[in-house]
């Protein structure tokens, strides 16, 4: 039997890289790119067309097609992947859009230093080295009431430099209902075996009582440690010792105190009708020598690991070989400096947007989203909940209303939103579109209504 004819001709007729190279649609890319990239963006092209034609498809077969192919594909290649999105799904601090959108101080601030030479670890006064570090202490020393301060790269890494630092080869007594998996697969017995530190449970998921941490402690305890459940709730039968009655169950054991308070809110959540949530502040007043928690979450500000707490516990963290691993760059503590001072100058619910997100009123958010609708000309206003999210007061969530769109085809047109430019990112509810104002910056308000208008059915 012999071969089909047809396809053996057709693959016969596929042009040769050469030929494709030539065609117009290749000059400019080829004048602006490495010449092999685009050399193995068209092979690709001639390959996948003789695949087809294989397998007995058809294909298009002539060099333009195949050089505007390669085109649109070396334009998806090199088009950034971390783009700006817009957050309509009301999450505020959202761990999968990037968490705290940054205040324009902060902005200026990364700018400022990242444009040019800074004074990072130089100081002016003596005309020498300065230390990275002092450009946040005094803020975080003002702030939180603690005797010194460091900034790592983030709450994950604090949590393992300090155990690192401070008991590897000894044992840290952690509540059972603690002992956790928070983001992304990070688990507190992990990291306590990182560091070189031994994990010692006591009491019960659910209850656990001072008297535990007392049992349990040994000349070889080396910390007692508590680790805010940021995204997660036991509710019903609990107990839990307060952070003075671990203070106390920590100088009996001759033993540091280190309270991991994960979120950084350095506000009263409970002005804002949420659930009280740790403040370093506090932990600091109730006598821990060491508070860990996130710059990026409910600070606002940027991603970072801070420390605060007394200076005998903080001092063997600064000449500790691993802090050079976790440094934090210029950009960072310039943010994370500008994102302090809006708390010390009592402006944060103001200018950073984390906190005027959370403020933002119901009215407020029914007006704008009722201007997108009438904009759109598409669509109801509905009472809703925004969540606070992204490890940040687990279940809390703030009254709010959305933009909801009934559409033949929902998940169809929420890709379709994320397909707009820029992208924008909505929640899906009991078949309907929803899109919160909540967490759309106040300049994106357009991109929403078009995005919208483009991505779903007429109104019936």
């Amino acid at each position: 039997m012999t071969a089909d004819p047809a396809p053996e001709a057709a693959l016969r007729s596929l042009p040769s890289v050469d030929a494709v190279l030539v065609r117009p649609a290749l000059a400019g890319l080829l004048a602006r790119l490495p010449r092999d990239l685009v050399v193995g963006a068209v092979r690709s092209e001639i390959d996948e067309r003789r695949r087809q034609l294989r397998n007995g498809g058809t294909a298009q077969a002539d060099a333009d097609a195949i050089a505007d192919s390669a085109a649109a594909l070396l334009a998806l290649d090199n088009a950034p992947s971390l783009r700006p999105v817009v957050n309509a799904t009301g999450v505020v601090v959202h761990t999968n859009l990037g968490r705290a959108p940054l205040s324009r101080a902060a902005l200026d601030a990364m700018r400022e230093v990242a444009l040019g030479y800074s004074t990072l670890e130089f100081d002016l006064e003596r005309g020498a080295r300065g230390s990275r570090h002092g450009h946040v202490d005094w803020l975080l020393r003002a702030l939180t009431g603690a005797e010194a301060s460091l900034v790592v790269n983030n709450n994950a890494a604090a949590l393992a430099f300090v155990l690192a630092a401070h008991a590897r080869n000894r044992e840290v007594i952690v509540s059972r209902g603690q002992a956790v998996e928070i983001g992304g697969g990070f688990r507190i017995p992990d990291v306590l075996r990182q560091s070189g530190a031994t994990l010692v449970e006591v009491g019960t998921t659910n209850r656990t009582r001072a008297g535990d941490y007392t049992a349990a402690a040994t000349p070889e305890t080396a910390a007692i440690l508590r680790v805010h459940s940021s995204n997660f709730r036991i509710v019903g039968f609990t107990e839990s010792p307060t952070l003075r009655e671990l203070r106390a169950a920590a100088d009996n054991a001759g033993a540091l105190l280190i309270d991991d308070i994960g979120s950084g809110c350095l506000l009263d959540a409970a002005e804002y009708g949420l659930a009280p949530e740790p403040t370093p502040q506090e932990s600091i007043a109730a006598g821990a020598d060491l508070v860990l928690f996130s710059g990026d979450k409910l600070l606002g500000g940027p991603q970072a690991g801070i420390i605060v707490g007394r200076e005998h516990a903080v001092a063997p963290l600064r000449g500790h070989p691993l802090l050079r691993a976790l440094r934090p760059d210029k950009t960072a503590l310039a943010a994370l400096a500008a994102t302090l001072r809006a708390y010390l100058h009592g402006t944060a619910e103001r200018d950073i947007p984390v906190w005027r997100m959370i403020a933002a009123e119901p009215a407020e958010l029914r007006d704008r989203a009722a201007d997108w609708a009438r904009a759109a000309g598409i669509g109801t206003v509905e009472p809703g909940q925004s969540p606070i999210g992204g490890g940040a007061l687990p279940g809390e969530t703030r009254p709010t209303h959305v933009w909801s769109i009934a559409t033949a085809d929902p998940t169809a047109a929420a890709a379709a939103l994320r397909a707009h430019d820029p992208p924008v990112v909505a929640r899906i509810h009991d078949g309907a579109l929803l899109l919160d104002p909540r967490t759309v910056l106040e300049d994106q308000d357009r991109h929403v209504v078009q995005a919208a208008q483009a991505a779903t059915d007429p109104p019936t």
